[in-house]
């Protein structure tokens, strides 16, 4: 499935400087998921090149749409 990113979703990918390639690589190669209580599912993957923080994607399975992203200080110790 492809994926779009929300007008949230860009506005943070570019505020909070997430490299694209970090984004599909969490999104194709997670290291864990989880289902939400929203619905929606959530990719976690620890970026080597942002000395091993996890990056947290939230992601709407019924529209393939990105809603949110952020380096996730809690889901180190959840690896």
């Amino acid at each position: 499935m492809k994926f779009k990113l929300s007008t949230h979703a860009q506005d943070v990918l570019r505020e909070r400087k997430i490299i694209e390639e970090w984004l599909q690589r969490t999104i194709s190669h997670a290291d864990w998921t989880t289902g939400g209580n929203d619905g929606n599912t959530h990719y976690y993957k620890s970026i080597a090149e942002h000395d091993g923080r996890v990056l947290h994607v939230v992601v709407n399975p019924t529209t393939g749409i990105i809603v949110t992203m952020f380096f996730d200080r809690r889901a180190r110790s959840r690896k």
